[in-house]
């Protein structure tokens, strides 16, 4: 797809496909993967993956299982598992992800939140002391 095996497997998943010359505005709603190489203005919803391909302009927040994105994305990405950002990509807006890779070229401007940190760092609990463990501790 864009000289990537990794991608491939996304692509084969992909069942709608938003042409070049196509605008939507309005929130988009895809029970399967979807391909964006058109415009998009509003809302992305997709139970599936979401591959925005390198002429792909998306003006809207984006929910997926997964995406690859090698165009301009304007908007907050929530994604469940794995985001992928091409050399090519351009992202100003904040991301949720479980897993992110940014390849070099990559623009990215926002915030990143990574989803599943917690349960791998087990958060330190202190106690309180007393002045009498202060005390016995000089």
């Amino acid at each position: 797809m864009f000289g990537s095996k990794k991608t491939a497997g996304i692509e084969q998943q992909v069942e709608t496909i938003i042409g070049r010359e196509t605008f939507i505005k309005g929130t988009v709603t895809a029970n399967a993967g979807i391909r964006v190489d058109g415009k998009i203005e509003g809302d992305i919803h997709a139970s599936g993956d979401v591959v925005v391909g390198e002429n792909g302009q998306i003006f809207a927040q984006i929910k997926a299982r997964n995406a690859v994105i090698a165009g301009l994305v304007r908007g907050n990405i929530d994604i469940q598992e794995k985001l992928e950002l091409l050399p090519t990509a351009k992202i100003d807006g904040d991301l949720k992800v479980a897993v992110l890779t940014i390849a070099e070229g990559a623009v990215f401007k926002g915030a990143c939140e990574m989803r599943g940190q917690e349960s791998q760092h087990k958060e330190v609990h202190s106690q309180p002391v007393s002045a009498q463990t202060v005390k016995a501790a000089k």
